[in-house]
């Protein structure tokens, strides 16, 4: 869980009792002081240069005016956080891959060969590792995860991870916080339920199951990992039982997004509709494309 706030200085990489979480933005951003009875706004000069880093720690906020928050959800394999990725280059948003987080922290785990049962010692882990995102990569404490987060290893553990209600806290709390008036796009399993329920836009992304096990097969071969489509097919049942089973966080479509289908569409043909969804979602002084009309339909089915 968070750590009460205490003294706070702007310094970058500085950790004051809590996970510090680093994460790739071109966007500005102004950082408020805890302290109850006054703040002090440090305002930055807006930056877009290509790979900088916003710093955030539990003990601070980061605000810049209220932003638009594109939520997407959806089962194992659906193909979400490459086409989330995707998405929030092709509308200018910064991205946050929630899952990818759990990940890190499950790879640190197993790497301590820690029980993951130890739901405390493993909530202290969550708190001490360091989380980066940049455009091409994770970086989990000063080394890039990138390929290793993804392995079957940190897959059939992650659900202990993601059980943990203290490490959840701390991780909805850091995304909450990051997200704090930006443009963003975020990606889970609990993004437009639990941790942004009054997102703006909120997208539920699925397909059949052994369409989701045949897309983690050329997933993990193009990372040279050779997986039986029936072993993907089996772990991945188990998980997405357990994900709608979980007490805390559970895979759940909000009742105001908007599912989509994603089997026989290529990922473009994906992307396309999601541009769409945001941009009908956009409030019309923010949208170039209000007054022009659709050039594709979405393959959309409302809940």
């Amino acid at each position: 869980m968070c750590r009460p706030p205490g003294s706070w200085q702007k310094r970058d990489g500085e950790r004051h009792g809590g996970a510090c979480l680093l994460l790739w933005s071109a966007m500005s951003d102004v950082c408020l002081s805890p302290n109850v009875s006054s703040t002090i706004a440090i305002e930055r000069e807006s930056k877009r240069r290509a790979n900088m880093r916003s710093v955030i720690r539990y003990p601070c906020i980061l605000v810049r005016g209220k932003g638009l928050i594109v939520t997407i959800d959806g089962p194992a394999g659906s193909g979400k956080s490459s086409v989330a990725k995707r998405l929030a280059s092709e509308i200018g948003f910064s991205f946050l891959d929630t899952g990818a987080m759990y990940r890190c922290v499950t790879l640190a785990c197993l790497r301590k060969k820690m029980d993951l049962g130890q739901l405390q010692e493993v909530a202290t882990i969550a708190s001490q590792v360091q989380i980066e995102f940049f455009a091409d990569k994770v970086v989990l404490d000063g080394e890039d995860v990138s390929e290793a987060i993804r392995t079957p290893a940190v897959t059939k553990s992650i659900c202990a991870i993601a059980d943990n209600i203290a490490v959840r806290e701390s991780m909805v709390a850091a995304q909450r916080r990051w997200t704090a008036g930006r443009d963003a796009v975020t990606e889970g399993r609990d993004q437009g339920t639990i941790a942004f329920p009054d997102a703006e836009c909120k997208i539920f992304l699925t397909a059949t199951p052994e369409e989701r096990a045949r897309r983690r097969v050329s997933q993990l071969l193009e990372l040279g990992v050779e997986v039986s489509y029936e072993e993907v097919l089996e772990m991945q049942n188990q998980r997405d039982l357990q994900d709608t089973q979980r007490e805390s966080g559970g895979l759940k479509q909000a009742t105001d997004s908007i599912m989509v289908w994603t089997d026989g569409m290529t990922e473009d043909e994906v992307l396309q509709s999601l541009v769409a969804i945001v941009e009908s979602k956009r409030p019309p002084e923010m949208n170039p494309m209000a007054e022009q009309p659709l050039q594709h339909k979405p393959h959309l089915t409302p809940r």
